[in-house]
């Protein structure tokens, strides 16, 4: 017969792969299993609940067991500031690592993308500076996750010669690197800076990825770069680098080509697509039609929309 304590291994590897496959049912099961086993109160397996649950995004669950278990270690905060950072509730994540700090828990190198991501959401540049100079003290910068956030951070914040000084003194780069910095630049419209960094990337024989192209396309629509863009959907529609076109490749173009007035050209290049379009991607089409007054256009659109899109968008086109 197993005891409480003998079982406390096999739960913890249920709790692992519901961490990596964010099952909440089979979760909130476990977490009922846990306590007629009698082992919930066990530190271990309640550290495991909470990870899981916020990884689940159920931060209520998740808050309330930590505010229970009596070891805190580092890993649980880091997940707790995680959750809440890709929940977009930045201040309750820095209010996490607010009570990490006043608890002299250790940082560890998986602290801090998370709190950077969420000083670039609150445009919170000295605390951002303040997390960088702790960052770099311990050696943190090391791990590419960290320079990478800090690119973001600085550039959401409008510092853009610190995002730069960043990404430059960076001894080694990855595709998310030059992403960051090419954002950075394209969000302050310095789109010839955009353009500079991917030459510069592939003369560096860095492969540009997915990402990559989504932001120069960005920046392109944008900046009204509409000859740039063709140039790298070019590069996309051949292969170039092993990418082939996806849904946000093709959201971006049709942004682009219909910010520019080109809506024809953007409706051509929707039904000559691989992939099926979504309801984003129709209205930004319905929207430039409404900009440039092409009523036949918007007609054909609303007549091949099939299934729930059609009343919201057929309502869009009508206010």
């Amino acid at each position: 017969m197993s005891t409480p304590q003998n079982l406390i291994p096999f739960f913890a590897r249920l709790l692992d792969h519901i961490y990596s496959t964010k099952h909440l049912h089979r979760l909130k099961q476990i977490h009922a299993q846990t306590i007629t086993n009698g082992i919930f109160s066990h530190n271990f397996i309640r550290n495991k609940l909470v990870s899981s649950y916020a990884s689940c995004h159920q931060m209520q669950e998740a808050h309330l067991l930590f505010s229970l278990t009596n070891h805190q270690p580092t890993f649980l905060f880091n997940s707790l500031i995680r959750a809440y950072s890709s929940l977009q509730q930045f201040s309750l994540a820095l209010s996490i690592f607010r009570q990490m700090i006043l608890s002299r828990k250790p940082l560890d190198t998986f602290t801090f993308p998370s709190i950077l991501k969420s000083c670039a959401g609150l445009l919170a540049l000295k605390l951002g500076k303040q997390v960088h100079g702790i960052a770099l003290v311990n050696g943190y910068l090391t791990n590419l996750a960290n320079p990478n956030a800090l690119i973001n951070m600085y550039s959401k914040c409008g510092d853009l010669v610190s995002a730069y000084k960043v990404f430059d003194g960076m001894p080694e780069r990855n595709e998310i690197s030059w992403s960051a910095m090419m954002a950075g630049f394209g969000m302050h419209g310095k789109c010839d800076k955009v353009f500079e960094l991917f030459d510069r990337m592939m003369n560096e024989q860095m492969v540009p990825d997915e990402v990559t192209f989504v932001t120069v396309l960005t920046v392109c629509s944008h900046g009204g770069k509409v000859e740039k863009g063709r140039e790298y959907w070019k590069m996309i529609k051949e292969g170039r680098f092993g990418v082939r076109p996806v849904l946000e490749h093709y959201t971006c173009m049709v942004d682009m080509l219909g910010r520019a007035g080109l809506v024809e050209e953007a409706e051509k290049l929707i039904m000559g697509m691989d992939v099926e379009a979504d309801e984003a991607l129709w209205r930004s089409l319905l929207a430039a039609c409404r900009i440039h007054g092409k009523v036949e256009v918007a007609q054909r659109v609303v007549q091949k929309i099939q299934g729930g899109c059609l009343v919201s968008l057929r309502v869009f086109w009508i206010q």
